[in-house]
């Protein structure tokens, strides 16, 4: 071990550090070699966000690869984006696409089944069981749920896609480029 302005660092944290940076630096790569047109991949991201805003937690992947398939878009930027829900998350997707759902459909804001399955996601169960209590809540809450799921994923989805496809278009701008300096070097020498 070896100090550092006072702060003793071991070698586990330096073998964490570095394999979360080989982590970090494998996805980016992946990330810029995606092939495809950029609004073929912008739409796939979008439909992801869209999907991943949605209270269906183990559905999300396979839904957003659908609507990728018929919308003739990136089926792997769609599964990425429905990334947008991960555990850190849920909760807050959860509790705001049914408090949006309720006032669409003039629900109260507030039941007991509402908070048991909140309780639930705030517990990290399996979503399968969050599903379930949705689920066998009955028609008006499961349609909260949804409801605002959607309008959630409507008013992100537009948002995602023009930030992506202009992620995507300079990717497509740097790789023609890079493409560029190297035929001109081969030319050179």
């Amino acid at each position: 071990m070896w100090a550092f302005h006072g702060f003793r660092i071991g070698r586990k944290r330096d073998s964490f550090d570095l394999k979360l940076s080989r982590q970090l630096k494998y996805y980016y790569l992946r990330f810029i070699r995606l092939r495809g047109q950029p609004h073929e991949l912008a739409l796939g991201m979008a439909l992801g966000v869209f999907t991943g805003m949605m209270p269906i937690m183990p559905f999300q992947i396979a839904l957003a690869v659908m609507l990728a398939m018929l919308l003739k878009s990136s089926k792997i930027t769609a599964a990425l984006g429905t990334w947008i829900s991960n555990p850190l998350n849920w909760y807050f997707l959860y509790y705001y696409s049914y408090k949006i759902g309720a006032w669409l459909l003039s629900l109260p804001e507030q039941n007991a089944v509402f908070a048991a399955i909140m309780a639930a996601v705030r517990a990290g169960e399996d979503p399968m069981v969050i599903v379930g209590k949705i689920l066998g809540a009955g028609g008006l809450i499961l349609a909260a749920f949804l409801l605002g799921g959607l309008a959630m994923g409507l008013c992100s989805a537009g948002p995602a896609y023009l930030v992506f496809l202009w992620i995507f278009r300079a990717v497509a701008n740097w790789r023609r480029k890079r493409r560029e300096r190297r035929r001109w070097a081969l030319k050179k020498s």
